[in-house]
């Protein structure tokens, strides 16, 4: 059957667009505290911002130097000293100004601050975040080689927002564009595999935090690699466990006829036991990555960024159009577009439809992982960053439309700028809000998607 357009009304589509309302149910359910927490089953969360850092001279991590953080009046939060991996960390009663202080006493022999009029650190630390307290230190000889330029600028350090209104929205705009480009990575794969199986997969932000946490041990336990290195590998071990759960859990269930309902819940308790596995593997402390973690901001006009946060706006958008290209150049791609297309049409032309979702797994899984590493070293790796993220990456696909890779690139940087932007104006507590108003307004005038096809089914 086609449509006046000449479009083939697929049975694939049907399932798309019934599966619609559906989703929507889950997205406000999952907006509402008690029932998130339901299904997340866990226990009360810490404080969500946090102030840490890592003391280190050139490879040496030191432990046993002392940290006290105060707040904007003076009064002490927290005194810590750092461990044997140089980390310290502090959770913090609330968003605001903080001020972390070092004693340098506490500093082994032949160690010294590299600037010595630098013992304290202001920070604004917003509300959900976690923020970084640079305290450069080295040796003896080092700190005199940096006293040779006495007369250069010292490092700055994130302070207080900007008063000018239009510097405040350029600056969450362009936070906006990278955390718009982590959802976008993760929902990818979220939404092909929809499109080619129809599975509504709970579990993908579990994805997300196994990459994370992956590239967390590597680089910080065990081999202690290089982030870049350890960024790497744990995106092909993800794509690994994407590729090990199609062939051993899904491609068997699908051979049962299993149906819809009982898939989605097999996804949510699929979640659950990955989750609170990486709770047992990783701990329930957030923690940053080794590398790339204290950074000066570069200011360009009327923002600030570090060169960290550059990077992976560039990668991003690196990766993103990659995918593009194989999704529109490729054999492969061409092969995923024709599956989410139309199923049957696409076996009965000869498409070797169970290779092309165990690609689509693969490439999905490691997409997520990306994502994962990138907001981990923007913010710090927890083990319910994944769930977090879920909520977003739902609603960026129903935003871009169903089942289509595009459509989950549009919608993840449409959901990212609302949030951001919207903090401009009203408290960070409530922006989830805004993404889901959006999506809402969207559909009202689009009800297929930003990039979705209209169809009429039957």
């Amino acid at each position: 059957m086609y449509d006046p357009s000449g479009g083939p009304a697929t049975a694939t589509r049907a399932r798309q667009l019934a599966a619609l309302p559906a989703l929507l149910l889950v997205l406000v359910a999952m907006s509402v505290g008690p029932v998130g927490r339901a299904l997340a089953f866990q226990e009360p969360e810490a404080p969500a911002e946090q102030l840490f850092g890592t003391i280190r001279s050139g490879d040496d991590l030191i432990a046993g130097v002392a940290i006290t953080v105060t707040d904007a009046d003076g009064n002490v939060i927290a005194e810590v000293v750092t461990g044997e991996d140089g980390t310290w960390f502090v959770d913090l009663p609330g968003p605001g100004d903080y001020v972390a202080t070092i004693d340098p006493a506490t500093l082994p022999a032949g160690v010294v601050l590299l600037d010595p009029e630098r013992t304290s650190v202001e920070v604004m630390v917003q509300d959900g975040r976690q923020r970084a307290a640079p305290f450069p230190v080295g040796t003896v000889d080092a700190a005199a080689d940096a006293g040779d330029g006495a007369d250069a600028a010292p490092p700055t350090v994130a302070g207080p927002s900007r008063d000018s209104q239009f510097e405040r929205v350029a600056q969450a705009t362009v936070n906006g564009i990278k955390f718009g480009l982590i959802i976008a990575m993760a929902a990818i794969g979220l939404s092909l595999i929809f499109g080619t199986t129809g599975l509504i997969n709970f579990a993908h932000g579990e994805l997300v935090t196994f990459g994370a946490v992956v590239a967390w041990f590597l680089n910080n336990e065990g081999p202690m690699l290089q982030l870049v290195w350890a960024g790497l590998l744990a995106v092909a071990i993800t794509g690994a466990l994407g590729g090990g759960l199609e062939l051993g859990l899904w491609r068997p269930l699908r051979r049962r006829k299993l149906g819809t309902f009982q898939k989605l819940v097999i996804t949510i308790g699929l979640a659950l036991v990955i989750r609170h596995v990486i709770l047992i593997w990783f701990g329930g402390r957030s923690r940053p990555y080794r590398d790339y973690t204290i950074q000066d901001e570069w200011d360009i006009g009327p923002i600030s960024i570090t060169p960290r946060d550059l990077a992976i706006i560039v990668l991003s958008i690196l990766i993103l159009v990659g995918v593009a290209t194989l999704l529109q150049r490729t054999r492969i791609g061409k092969a995923m577009r024709a599956v989410a297309d139309n199923f049957d049409l696409a076996e009965s032309s000869g498409i070797d439809v169970q290779r092309v979702i165990l690609f689509v797994w693969i490439m999905g899984a490691a997409l997520a992982a990306v994502g994962g590493i990138f907001l981990g070293a923007t913010e710090t790796v927890s083990w319910q960053m994944g769930f977090r993220l879920l909520l977003l990456m739902f609603a960026a696909v129903i935003l871009g439309g169903l089942g289509t890779a595009y459509g989950a690139m549009v919608g993840g940087l449409v959901v990212g700028l609302v949030t951001e932007i919207s903090t401009v104006w009203v408290s960070p507590e409530i922006k989830l809000v805004f993404a889901l108003a959006a999506l809402i307004l969207v559909l009202l005038v689009r009800p297929q998607g930003i990039l979705g096809s209209r169809e009429r089914v039957g």
